[in-house]
């Protein structure tokens, strides 16, 4: 078994780091993202295996980067950094970037259980007792954004509360 892990972990994460590579700058630039982002996501997953294997092979060394400081400066830096990404950013306008139909839902999400109503030509009453299912306290004026934070449940939930098929 160490002579398999010594002969394939590396190469394994070498070329699994490259396929990763391709797939995220070619989804960075939205070019085949029908293609990538599949490969993309899955073969990311599967880099956990060699590079859980190349540390165990080169566990010694490991330990000796983890006592030193630039290890710890890059993991502080690389958690910094993803944070940018984690952290939700305000922005004063309208949004930009991304599908229009992302901004047009989160604008829905800003409208109030009656206008909905009017919008989707339901009785303001119908709608509301569908949302009570997942908020006992809805009300006509809340806000379907508000309801969902309310109830602890996604936006898909609540906007999945207000359509019926086939109605």
């Amino acid at each position: 078994m160490r002579s398999l892990v010594n002969r394939y972990a590396t190469p394994f994460i070498t070329g699994l780091f490259l396929v990763s590579l391709v797939s995220g700058v070619a989804l960075f630039f939205h070019f085949g993202s029908a293609w990538f982002r599949g490969m993309h996501e899955w073969l990311s997953l599967l880099l956990i295996v060699p590079f859980v294997l190349h540390l165990w092979k080169n566990w010694r060394p490991v330990t000796c980067y983890l006592r030193r400081a630039p290890f710890w400066i890059a993991m502080a830096v690389s958690v910094v950094l993803a944070a940018f990404f984690v952290i939700p950013v305000q922005q004063e306008g309208p949004a930009r970037g991304g599908p229009p139909q992302f901004a047009f839902s989160e604008r829905m999400m800003q409208a109030q259980v009656s206008q909905i109503a009017d919008i989707l030509h339901v009785p303001a009453d119908t709608l509301i007792s569908r949302l009570r299912a997942a908020d006992p306290a809805v009300e006509p004026a809340d806000t379907l954004a508000a309801i969902a934070a309310r109830s602890h449940q996604s936006t898909a939930s609540v906007i999945a509360a207000l359509v019926v098929p086939g109605e």
